[in-house]
């Protein structure tokens, strides 16, 4: 196995540049996530990896290799697409031998390479089956035994839950974490679920527009994020996001009804913008905010809010008692659990 190295890496289609010199060290049997909205260049750069698009500038390394203008074939990756591409003339074992069938490898290591890979993947009882018989999630399982029998040193996965329904994504999320523990390869995963990418990560890579907003553990990044942009990404609900000013050693957030203590970097008069997590914000008496609406999930509800001065925000909620529609309440917060964001760069103020 090996790990991934990106030096300075690039990509231009033409004049325009998409990727913006990223710099990157997966280690050996990590599981990494690219995450990040639409467009911000996760998937080519899942691509550039792979040797499917060209780098434009830059190195990218497999173990001691230098790999950057490598033939795919010969990078020791495979790839688990969104589609399933499965020949559906084959069976399933023949679909999953397929690809060592044509670089000619001797029909009893085939025979062996499927039958571990069968054995990982819970798919024994299926072998027989062509891909029309099978349902989605088997069908995935089908393409990442595929890439298993390969024995790359790099899975590389662009999105493959994104065709599935939502109990298929979390089967399939608890059979790739298990895949991995089991087998310890160094993965690449690519996803705009960022549900996805805190339940698999050892390390998210968050981007935005082609560059990296922050890299670490995906509890790091709940609890610490740099700026705005990764705090409002990573958790679900997102982050509050509401306007303030420093005065003295408080900050003014009359969208939080009131005065709160200033923390960081932050100077008098400065805008900033007050950050409070969904579970960290508690209904109390009050007339400062309006329930417009709650979702009950069963264990947990959201409940809603306008401010008084029109802000929006998401107040968690568990236990027996939970607001309802047009109810008029307050807000209790503990102090410790502010970020202040500057309101023009939107760096986190530490």
């Amino acid at each position: 196995m090996s790990g991934v190295v990106l030096k300075n890496v690039v990509k231009k289609y033409g004049d325009v540049e998409v990727i913006h010199g990223i710099d990157l060290q997966i280690e050996d049997g990590e599981f990494c996530v690219f995450v990040g909205p639409s467009g911000c260049g996760k998937s080519t750069l899942l691509r550039m990896v792979a040797g499917l698009e060209e780098t434009t500038g830059g190195a990218v390394s497999i173990g001691e290799r230098d790999v950057t203008h490598m033939d795919p074939a010969r990078r020791g990756v495979s790839m688990v697409f969104q589609t399933y591409a499965l020949y559906p003339h084959m069976t399933v074992k023949e679909n999953m031998g397929f690809g060592l069938r044509m670089n000619g490898v001797a029909k009893d290591e085939i025979e062996a390479k499927v039958a571990e890979a069968s054995r990982i993947l819970k798919l024994d009882d299926y072998l027989k089956r062509k891909p029309a018989a099978l349902s989605g999630g088997q069908r995935q399982r089908v393409s990442i035994g595929r890439a298993i029998v390969r024995g790359p040193e790099v899975f590389l996965f662009d999105e493959p839950l994104s065709n599935l329904d939502a109990e298929l994504r979390v089967e399939m999320r608890v059979e790739i974490a298990r895949l991995h523990k089991e087998i310890g390869a160094t993965m690449i995963y690519v996803t705009h679920d960022q549900v996805e990418a805190m339940t698999l990560a050892d390390k998210i890579v968050v981007l935005r527009a082609g560059n990296i907003e922050q890299v670490g553990a995906p509890m790091d990044l709940y609890r610490d994020p740099d700026n705005r942009f990764v705090a409002g990404f990573i958790g679900s609900p997102s982050m509050n996001f509401v306007n303030g000013t420093v005065k003295g050693d408080q900050v003014d957030v009359p969208g939080y009804g009131g005065a709160l203590p200033s923390v960081g970097e932050a100077i008098e008069g400065q805008s900033v913008l007050v950050g409070l997590r969904p579970e960290h914000l508690v209904l109390a008496a009050g007339d400062t905010h309006t329930v417009e609406l709650t979702e009950s999930l069963g264990g947990v509800s959201y409940a809603y809010l306008t401010a008084a001065t029109g802000e929006k925000l998401v107040v968690e909620e568990r236990g027996d008692k939970r607001s309802s529609i047009g109810d008029k309440v307050g807000l209790s917060i503990e102090p410790s659990r502010i970020f202040l964001f500057d309101a023009q760069s939107e760096q986190r103020l530490r």
